[in-house]
């Protein structure tokens, strides 16, 4: 597997929507920078967060983190947790379990291990043949 050029991470790809100044988005960046090791697998112009808080400080608020990378389904996450920092934790690490989820369903069948387990040579094997 190649490396991507140009890494996705959250510091590049986040905006931050209702309910959130750019004030915090240096704050919402800290909090879920542990999502740029799973985002490295993407290209960064190719992938957009967004974070957003409906009622901010209401005993109802939602915050919901949206996630879109070309090629895949969009991935929404959303937490009604009280706290807004337990929320925004939240909602980053329900992000990364669907982002795992995404990568598992796009993996092959069979085990991982085995796919990566150089084939013998064809010349090889005529030589052990009886």
């Amino acid at each position: 597997m190649s490396a991507v050029a140009d890494p996705a991470t959250v510091e590049d790809c986040l905006r931050v929507g209702a309910g959130f100044s750019q004030g915090d988005r240096t704050w919402i960046a800290e909090q879920c920078a542990t999502l740029d090791a799973r985002l490295a697998a993407f290209h960064a112009d190719t992938t957009e967060l967004e974070i957003s808080v409906k009622d901010r400080g209401a005993r109802g608020q939602k915050v919901t983190l949206e996630c879109w990378i070309s090629g895949r389904e969009k991935v929404v996450t959303t937490s009604s947790e009280e706290d807004l920092h337990a929320a925004v934790m939240d909602c980053r690490d329900d992000l990364r379990r669907r982002l795992n989820d995404s990568k598992t369903k796009q993996e092959p069948r069979h085990n991982r291990h085995l796919r990566e387990v150089p084939q013998p040579d064809a010349a090889l094997l005529e030589t052990l043949e009886p």
